[in-house]
C-alpha cells in the first residue's frame, strides 16, 4: 500500500514576541499541535529551551540577547527553507533584532503577544518580576530593561482579553488567509 505524506504548508517563521508571562509559550504549544494535526510540518523554538540547550553561555545583556536571537535566527531560517512552519517564542525585546530576523528568514510573520505588565507580574509563578523589582535580577525586560513593542506586527493577540483557543485560531486564520497553510 502506497502512502503519501502531503504537506499542507509553506515554510514561514512565526515570531511570537512579548513580555515574560505574556503567553508566548502557552500559545505556541497548542498552535504547533494544531498545525501538525492539520498535516503541516511545524516546529517550535522556545526561549527557555533554547537558552538551556543552544545558548547556555549567554546572559541577558543587550549584546547577549542579540547573540541569542542571532543563533535562533540561523536555526529558524534553515527550518523555513525546508518548508517548516517555525513557531518561535522569544521575548526578543528590541525592534532592530526582530527586523534582523525578518530579513534573514525571508518569510516572517510577527505575532505580538500583548499583555499588560501588571497581568504578566500576576502570572509570574517563579517570582522573577518581584526579584527584578528588588534588583536581584538585572536586565529584566519590562522592569530594568526596555521592551520595544512591535509597531506593525502582522498579528496581535491580547492574552489579557482573549481565550487561548481564540488566540490560536487568530494565528491559524492569518496563516490560511496568507496561504502559508492550506
Amino acid at each position: 500500500m502506497e502512502t503519501t505524506n502531503q504537506v499542507n504548508n509553506r515554510g514561514v517563521c512565526l515570531w511570537l514576541t512579548g513580555l515574560s508571562g505574556a503567553g508566548k509559550t502557552t500559545i505556541s504549544i497548542p498552535l504547533v499541535e494544531k498545525l501538525r494535526e492539520m498535516g503541516c510540518k511545524a516546529q517550535r523554538l522556545d526561549g527557555d529551551v533554547v537558552r538551556e540547550k543552544l545558548t547556555p553561555d549567554l546572559g541577558f545583556t543587550k549584546e547577549d540577547r542579540d547573540k541569542n536571537i542571532e543563533r535562533v535566527t540561523f536555526v529558524a531560517e534553515l527550518l523555513v527553507r525546508h518548508g517548516v512552519v517555525t513557531v518561535c517564542a522569544f521575548i526578543s525585546p528590541y525592534r532592530a533584532v526582530r527586523q534582523y530576523v525578518r530579513k534573514e528568514t525571508g518569510k516572517f510573520v510577527e505575532v505580538f503577544v500583548k499583555c499588560p505588565l501588571e497581568v504578566c507580574e500576576d502570572r509570574d509563578v517563579k517570582g522573577m518580576y518581584a526579584k527584578a523589582r528588588t534588583g536581584e535580577i538585572k536586565n529584566f525586560t519590562g522592569i530594568s530593561d526596555p521592551y520595544e513593542e512591535p509597531e506593525n506586527a502582522e498579528i496581535v493577540v491580547d492574552t489579557s482579553k482573549m481565550t487561548l483557543e481564540k488566540e490560536v485560531d487568530t494565528i491559524i486564520d492569518y496563516l490560511r488567509e496568507n496561504e502559508y497553510i492550506f
